[in-house]
């Protein structure tokens, strides 16, 4: 008999049935921290080749935008960062359910924070992705895999959602509608269309208008934390604000956005539209606060009181608020473990269904 066999850790010799010895808290939240040690050490030609391959789908993800987008995942599965997240929450031998996740394609790896949610609560994952971010989500998923293999057990991506016990589910409004109908029946958290909007007082800085520039641009503004709409005092200068974005320039050279920009130029110009522009960006007055990609709306507001009721009028299509005392110039791209999706907390949710 071969004595040594007997040392092995008994999982080496058959392995655990998932739903008798499932993952613990700490085995699933220190998965978590290795995956993102696991990109910290991706060279950047590395990123250069997955951007190029997920590029193929998505013409939106190239190489800047996808190196913003790990670097986002890193800052995230900080250890620190998900044990002061996590603390809050009561995660400890929750009854696995099956959740399925409608993912968006916006943006490069939208989708990961609640792939993180469902997998750190203990459930397992149905996810039906987006065909605009497939590469990079399974790349992911791959990495996770193989810094603990047990995820392979908990992680399903699928054409169809169906035999669920809940859904998350990013959509257009239209969508929302389908996906509302569809699952009413379903614990879900239904996303709909929302977007970010920006406040000037006419005593920012260069420095303000450098970090606001990364709210506006990042992700081409592809995305819901994008700053599309500007509220700014009468007779505004746009003028120095314009001319600060000049960082972004090389967007002129993106063929997907230079065709929008001069769509949109050629029709204002057409129309005789006032509107401020440089060469890759069109400021126009309009008080809807969602506006087509290269365009940014601004809407003037007379006095604090005249903001705040603006504010409140489109409180359910916000997703986030940019200066004037609400969130700081430049963050609306870097969110916290904390900065769910349309203000709803998806771990409660998750915690909490039975």
């Amino acid at each position: 008999m071969d004595k040594s066999r007997n040392n092995l850790p008994v999982n080496k010799i058959f392995p655990l049935n998932p739903l008798l010895y499932p993952m613990t808290l700490s085995q699933r939240l220190q998965a978590f921290v290795s995956l993102g040690l696991s990109l910290k050490a991706f060279t950047p030609e590395q990123i250069r080749e997955l951007a190029a391959s997920a590029g193929n789908a998505n013409a939106w993800f190239d190489e800047h935008n996808v190196t913003h987008a790990f670097n986002g995942i890193i800052h995230l599965l900080d250890k620190q960062n998900l044990e002061d997240w996590l603390f809050s929450y009561h995660l400890e031998n929750l009854a696995p359910k099956k959740v399925g996740v409608v993912m968006a394609g916006n943006i490069p790896m939208v989708g990961f924070h609640d792939m993180l949610c469902v997998l750190l609560a203990g459930h397992d994952l149905y996810a039906k992705l987006s065909s605009d971010d497939t590469f990079l989500m399974k790349l992911l998923a791959q990495k996770l895999i193989e810094v603990e293999p047990e995820f392979g057990n908990k992680i399903h991506f699928v054409e169809r959602l169906k035999d669920v016990d809940a859904i998350i589910a990013t959509g257009s409004d239209n969508t929302a509608r389908y996906f509302e109908y569809y699952f009413s029946k379903k614990p879900h958290i239904i996303r709909k269309n929302r977007t970010s909007l920006g406040i000037l007082t006419g005593n920012e800085t260069a420095v303000d208008f450098l970090a606001l520039g990364e709210d506006i641009f990042s992700y081409f503004g592809l995305g819901c934390r994008n700053v599309t709409q500007l509220y700014v005092p009468r007779h505004y200068d746009f003028i120095p604000l314009l001319a600060a974005f000049d960082k972004y320039s090389h967007f002129s050279n993106h063929h997907k956005y230079k065709n929008n920009f001069d769509y949109r130029l050629t029709v204002y110009l057409m129309n005789r539209q006032p509107h401020f522009t440089n060469e890759y960006l069109i400021a126009v007055e309009n008080k809807s606060i969602s506006s087509p990609l290269s365009i940014l709306h601004y809407e003037y507001f007379n006095d604090k009181t005249d903001l705040q009721q603006k504010l409140h009028e489109q409180k359910n299509n916000i997703q986030i608020v940019i200066g004037n005392g609400h969130q700081p110039f430049g963050s609306g791209q870097v969110p916290s473990l904390t900065d769910y999706a349309d203000k709803v907390d998806t771990m409660d949710f998750l915690v909490n269904l039975k």
